[in-house]
């Protein structure tokens, strides 16, 4: 009997392990298509990439798959989690895409990076803030931009946005299952998508984002219900010294010079109790994705990045350890990479 029970388990497993990759595979070729016709238009002399390294890309996304599946196996989220795509929360704004797609193709080939909108203060902002990353309308300083952002991200990453941030979910759990109420902040917040998750995850936390955007954070507000979503810049964070259990920051650092880089993770590392855990996102770097290097060094080829080189030749675990984190994991996440780090308990002066 608890052999007959053991193998309906492992079937009903094994069909849904082969019925998850199916969709995500099917999802990121379909991704992949409209993404390399986009990308023909934005720049028609990039060709091919090498065969062994679109190889190792796809490597590195079934190897995600493959960590996704341990998780929700390991109790981390629900395995429902897994097949929820976000395509029905897209499609609503899949009209205003379309529709902004020409200005974007305007923008990047007469190369208008300062394009931004003239109702905004921008003395309110770092200089480094101030410009049209990705060629996206309105830079990070309009409603339209925070509506649309979700949407264009998963087909940039062929669906696998969600999932790479998910590879951080594990070590936050286990973070703020280690103590009473704790308090968890997501840094860089934008839309709110990552904290509306760990509030699903994790209903006795306490919960807290800051976005330099006043756009992004109002939408995250609506989008993460019952998170304090603060409209802060992270290189001068209004928080206590020690007072999160744990910090989240994802996809930010690429998109700042080397100083802003430094003095956030300085802030980082404050803000967080001693013995707290940061669980860092962002996106691959030479020393441990030299095997991709052709798609790395496209992405600022294609989108206005214009900190992103310097970013591929300096890791990042590098600098967290220079403020003072102990180095706990550097794991390849497809095309970014999870760091995950601590604050020692007993701090030096």
């Amino acid at each position: 009997m608890s052999a007959a029970l053991d193998l309906k388990n492992a079937t009903t497993t094994g069909l849904r392990d082969a019925g998850y990759r199916a969709q995500r595979i099917g999802m990121a070729v379909v991704s992949g298509l409209l993404m390399r016709g986009f990308h023909a238009l934005m720049n028609p002399d990039r060709g091919a990439p090498p065969a062994e390294q679109a190889k190792a890309l796809q490597r590195r996304f079934r190897a995600l798959l493959d960590g996704d599946l341990r998780a929700a196996d390991a109790g981390y989220y629900p395995t429902s989690l897994l097949f929820k795509t976000g395509l029905r929360e897209y499609l609503k704004v899949l009209p205003e895409g379309l529709l902004d797609l020409p200005r974007v193709l305007r923008r990047a080939r007469s190369r208008r990076y300062a394009e931004l909108p003239g109702d905004v203060d921008l003395g309110d902002y770092p200089h480094y803030y101030r410009r049209t990353f990705h060629w996206q309308s309105d830079g990070w300083l309009s409603a339209h931009s925070a509506r649309i952002y979700d949407p264009a991200v998963e087909l940039l990453f062929g669906g696998a946005a969600d999932i790479m941030r998910r590879a951080i979910v594990p070590d936050l759990v286990d973070a703020a299952r280690a103590v009473d109420a704790p308090r968890l902040l997501d840094v860089a917040c934008g839309t709110g998508r990552f904290l509306r998750l760990l509030g699903d995850l994790l209903p006795d936390a306490r919960l807290e984002g800051l976005d330099l955007s006043p756009h992004y954070a109002e939408h995250a507000r609506g989008v993460a219900e019952g998170a304090v979503v603060t409209q802060a810049n992270a290189e001068a964070m209004p928080y206590d010294d020690g007072a999160f259990d744990a910090v989240s920051c994802i996809f930010l650092f690429h998109e700042l010079p080397r100083d802003a880089r430094e003095r956030v993770a300085a802030e980082l590392f404050r803000v967080l109790r001693p013995g707290g855990t940061l669980a860092f996102l962002d996106s691959a770097q030479l020393v441990d994705a030299a095997e991709i290097r052709w798609f790395l060094d496209g992405f600022p080829e294609v989108y206005h990045e214009p900190y992103f080189k310097g970013w591929l030749k300096a890791p990042v675990e590098d600098l967290l350890r220079d403020v003072g984190f102990t180095v706990h994991a550097v794991r390849p996440t497809f095309v970014a990479k999870a760091v995950i780090a601590t604050k020692p308990a007993a701090v030096q002066p």
